[in-house]
């Protein structure tokens, strides 16, 4: 089964995601995390984020994915970058490597192999449009820009990190503009796409909705 989750940034779709599959015992994939691994590879290397030169570095990318119980971890070139890819300026970087279609290529590859050997629910920005256009159950998953980056803010300033909230809000607008003016894959949902608004929602009630949606394609 493929279950393909996709919206802007701060829409919950993670969270959502995982919760979901750890109900239904299925694989949670978070193709972002992969950007945000090649991101922080050409960051560490000195690379500008927006430039070809990113392109040149990708042969010795490597990015695999455990997951230890319901988590998932990714590790880039064997380290465990799982918390070190989650700061806004990885945020950023990630959504001006997601335009390179050579990126893109890479990495849609890899979560291409693990939908077919698995049960999945891959969240993103483009899984229902290019990743998996034949998947089963398709949620565009969206909320109030200001509820979004009251929502990532609330989750860096429990991890500690020290941020604004209109740095925060800024991001967000920033990777919106961003993912949905590529050339490549943009952010938009899919025709077949089932549109869920969770600006409203409890983050509860808006997993009992996506739950509820892909039983009624089990």
């Amino acid at each position: 089964m493929k279950i393909a989750i996709d919206g802007p940034g701060g829409a919950g779709k993670s969270t959502i995601a995982k919760a979901a599959a750890k109900a239904l015992g299925l694989i949670y994939i978070d193709t972002g995390a992969m950007y945000r691994a090649v991101a922080l590879y050409a960051i560490r290397k000195g690379v500008n984020t927006e430039t070809e030169a990113v392109d040149a570095l990708l042969p010795e990318v490597e990015i695999t994915i455990q997951h230890e119980g319901d988590t998932q971890r990714i590790y880039l070139c064997g380290e465990d970058v799982s918390d070190q890819i989650r700061t806004p300026e990885i945020s950023v970087g990630a959504s001006k490597v997601a335009v390179r279609p050579a990126v893109r290529l890479k990495l849609v590859e890899l979560q291409r192999a693990l939908a077919k050997t698995n049960n999945v629910i891959m969240d993103g920005r483009d899984i229902g449009t290019y990743v998996l256009p034949d998947a089963d159950l398709k949620i565009f998953l969206v909320a109030d820009e200001q509820e979004r980056a009251r929502r990532r803010y609330k989750e860096l300033l429990e991890k500690g990190e020290k941020c604004s909230f209109d740095e925060v809000l800024l991001d967000l607008q920033f990777r919106d503009k961003n993912d949905a003016s590529r050339a490549f894959a943009p952010l938009k949902q899919a025709e077949d796409a089932v549109l869920l608004d969770s600006t409203t929602l409890s983050l509860a009630e808006t997993v009992e909705r996506v739950i509820t949606m892909i039983k009624g394609k089990m």
